[in-house]
């Protein structure tokens, strides 16, 4: 098995080299002593050079876009599927390997998902959309994620080469002065830089016009196309807070958006929101949660704003089997349910510890434990336990349902839509744009373009990458 345009036997020859008729020699004669550590003249493909030797001896450029020797991380040996370094057999996703080159290598449960894009991003998975069956340890790394999406996660949104603030702040002033408002000159600039850039750009903004960017932005905008670029200039950990802050006030709780935020982040995230909230609206995000919501729900979403999970990314099968069986004990095994077990399991372990007690689970139990979870529980609290469940398995697939509900049937849950494309717009859009092919066979871009209009149509669509 190979990856699409990645031949197994070698580099492909650089287009236009060598000259005919002068296939065997490399360098021609007579210009370079004849370097060591090739093959001899004659000889077969080259090897990777070590990293020593000429860059691009003989002029001949070192093919751009090809990764240092030793090939893409987890490029498959010729005919085999992929090898994931540093993973033991039959364990999802292991601790990172230390080499270089790994910096997108992806960690779902704790979204520290490198500094760069993935190196690899394979759109589509593998050729003909099979999932080779030879993953080592016999599973995929994911159960129910596609291939592709095991190279790493990435966002849709890249921080701008050449990013000059002032210019942008000038940019976003002369869109907005005299009559009328420019939005197409503002989607330009909003749509294409990262979420730092983008705070840049308000300080930069005051400091040149001694205004408020967002109170000028407030007065020229309206709508869905407001709150989405008030979405976009907000940092992320102030948005989520907000966001929390929101669902909370007022008569009624979006239970959902509690749920969304609270059982997906990482600790470190919800360690940041927990302080912002705190900071930004002088009130303590627990206080609140417990004001605003009873029973086992309050205690679940009590246990997450604690951002205490367990991140060690190795897994502990014999724990897994343990829990699987107290898990079954304490709901398809009894008469009633004991919630503070699943309470406990499901807000302690780690996200790839979970994967493997699911797959315990329905060895155990001969049943799904999303199932079991669905028989055993009702309401919020039914939809906060399958939430975690969900990230432990495809993170990405949870997003892409959540999404996809936004806009199905009649009218859209524009702000479900905004706060899901803005919060995971550098983090896993990419994977969360595949996985939604897969599972509705239409792309996010389509079904958005039908959903919604205008100005706020556009900027969405450039964020999505579409």
């Amino acid at each position: 098995m190979s990856y699409p345009g990645y031949p197994p036997t070698g580099y492909p020859p650089f287009p236009g080299y060598p000259p005919a008729g002068q296939e065997s020699s490399f360098p021609p004669p007579g210009q370079y002593p004849y370097p060591s550590g090739f093959p001899p003249v004659g000889g077969g493909a080259y090897p990777p050079a070590p990293s020593s030797s000429y860059p691009g001896a003989g002029g001949y450029p070192a093919p751009g876009g090809y990764p240092a020797p030793g090939g893409y991380p987890g490029a498959p040996p010729p005919g085999g599927a992929p090898a994931y370094p540093g993973v033991p057999p039959g364990q999802g996703f292991g601790a990172p390997p230390g080499g270089a080159g790994f910096s997108g290598y992806p960690q779902p449960p704790s979204q520290s998902y490198g500094s760069g894009p993935a190196q690899v991003p394979l759109p589509g998975g593998f050729p003909g959309g099979q999932m080779p069956s030879q993953y080592p340890g016999g599973q995929a790394p994911y159960q129910s994620q596609p291939a592709a999406m095991t190279q790493g996660v990435q966002g849709t949104v890249q921080p701008a080469a050449n990013f000059d603030a002032m210019r942008d702040a000038e940019i976003l002033r002369k869109a907005m002065k005299g009559f009328g408002t420019d939005e197409q000159a503002i989607v330009d600039v909003v749509a294409s830089r990262s979420s730092d850039q983008r705070q840049k750009i308000k300080a930069a903004f005051k400091t040149m016009y001694g205004k408020d960017l967002i109170k000028d932005l407030k007065s020229e905008l309206s709508g869905n196309m407001e709150e989405l670029i008030l979405a976009l200039f907000m940092p992320s950990t102030y948005y989520d807070a907000w966001s929390l802050r929101n669902a909370m006030k007022g008569a009624g709780t979006q239970e959902r958006v509690l749920i969304e935020i609270l059982c997906t982040r990482t600790n470190q995230e919800i360690r940041e929101i927990v302080r912002c909230y705190q900071s930004e609206f002088g009130r303590d995000l627990e206080k609140d949660i417990r004001s605003d919501t009873s029973g086992h729900f309050e205690r679940l979403l009590v246990s997450m704003c604690q951002g205490n999970r367990d991140e060690n990314q190795n897994v502990n099968h014999q724990l897994a089997q343990e829990d699987a069986q107290r898990l079954y004990q304490a709901g398809e095994g009894r008469l009633g349910t004991d919630e503070s077990c699943f309470n406990m399991i499901l807000a302690t372990r780690s996200f790839p510890q979970l994967k493997a007690t699911v797959e315990a689970y329905s060895r155990v139990a001969n049943r799904d434990l999303l199932s079991s979870v669905a028989r055993e529980f009702s309401g919020s609290v039914e939809s906060g336990l399958k939430t975690i469940l969900q990230c432990a398995l495809n993170r990405p697939a949870f997003f892409a349902e959540r999404l996809y509900y936004s806009m199905k049937g009649a009218g859209t849950d524009d702000s479900t839509l905004v706060r899901i494309v803005v919060t995971r717009s550098e983090i896993d859009l990419v994977q969360i744009k595949q996985t939604f092919s897969q599972m509705y066979q239409k792309t996010l871009g389509t079904m958005i373009a039908s959903d919604t209009s205008g100005d706020y149509r556009k900027l969405l669509l450039a964020i999505v990458g579409q």
